[in-house]
């Protein structure tokens, strides 16, 4: 389920890199902890998202959180589908439920995430 390919932050968010391309959505421990997802609020393509700042909300039944932003960048792409159909991130956080997708500004900051063995002391 948690990646070595992956970096993770200390708010539970993950991305996955491919060049300077990063796809960001929560973990499965977020997931969890939330309970049912009943509504995201993403941030619209073009936006600039810093790093470990917030960039949007989850709802669940339980409770409203805030989503930080594991890596700065701008915002390239919105899983629309999720918008449609939040209970995706429960079903599938770390594949079919990824939020956004950002072009990187500076992928020095992925040193400031943390490795799959990392996360799991955390959690």
């Amino acid at each position: 389920m948690y990646s070595s390919e992956m970096k993770y932050s200390k708010e539970h968010e993950w991305i996955s890199i491919s060049e300077n391309i990063i796809t960001i959505g929560i973990t499965y421990f977020a997931q969890e902890s939330l309970g049912d997802v009943v509504f995201v609020d993403l941030p619209k393509v073009g936006t600039s998202i810093s790093q470990f700042e917030k960039f949007g909300e989850i709802e669940s039944v339980k409770a409203v959180s805030e989503l930080f932003a594991p890596i700065s960048g701008k915002v390239i792409e919105i899983n629309s589908e999720i918008e449609n159909t939040p209970e995706i991130i429960n079903l599938s956080p770390h594949e079919k439920g990824w939020m956004i997708k950002v072009e990187s500004y500076n992928l020095d900051e992925v040193k400031k995430l943390l490795s799959k063995e990392e996360y799991m002391k955390i959690i």
